[in-house]
């Protein structure tokens, strides 16, 4: 299989892609929440219940135990990589009341990306993900849409950013100033690279 869908427990902001015939699907914890609202029936409940309790009724239960060094949906995304997808749409990875899951759920894209997989992960009509020495094109889907662009590490060197109100040329980004925030997309493409390092890159999607 090639793509996995993994349900968190944090703010569901709509589906913008719903599971198809053999995509795996993993509910982390409380995320099963969300997949019984929207009627599918995940192939992998796995989580250490903190957020909700086990179901009863439901048969393809991971229970793993609540002290580990990873989190539930750091967890999910181990087993999609080992499921051997390449590609992962996480829901709920983002927002409620925990800045620090947020924060970890984006190096996750990271982890993924340096696996050979690429994750994307929705917030709030916003997309993110994670390039590494390479470039990524955005296609224009709201007018004057936003794009940022984050320094994942130490330095990110040779960033050229083109088709947005404020282009880059072989720029160097850090981690300590925040130079790529709230960049909009002005041509029918924009495109990101990175020569050197890793960048996490969002971008405005249409609302639903």
């Amino acid at each position: 299989m090639d793509r996995c869908f993994i349900f968190a427990a944090g703010t569901f902001y709509g589906l913008r892609r719903r599971p198809e015939a053999g995509d795996f699907v993993i509910a982390a914890d409380a995320g099963y929440r969300t997949c019984r609202a929207l009627g599918i029936v995940p192939d992998l409940l796995l989580g250490d219940f903190d957020s909700m309790d086990q179901p009863t009724d439901f048969a393809h239960v991971e229970r793993v135990p609540v002290e580990k060094d990873d989190t539930d949906t750091m967890l999910a995304i181990k087993t999609a990589l080992d499921k051997g997808c390449k590609e992962i749409y996480l829901y709920g990875g983002t927002g409620g009341k925990r800045l620090d899951h947020t924060l970890a759920n984006l190096q996750s894209l990271l982890y993924l990306r340096r696996r050979g997989a690429r994750g994307y992960l929705y917030d709030n009509d916003f997309v993110w993900t994670v390039i590494e020495n390479e470039t990524l094109t955005v296609a224009r889907t709201v007018e004057w849409g936003l794009l940022s662009a984050f320094c994942l590490g130490d330095r990110a060197e040779g960033v050229t950013e083109t088709g947005l109100q404020y282009p880059l040329a072989d720029a160097v980004l850090t981690a300590e100033f925040p130079l790529g925030v709230s960049n909009h997309i002005v041509a029918p493409e924009a495109a990101v690279s990175v020569r050197s390092g890793a960048l996490a890159v969002g971008w405005q999607l249409p609302p639903l």
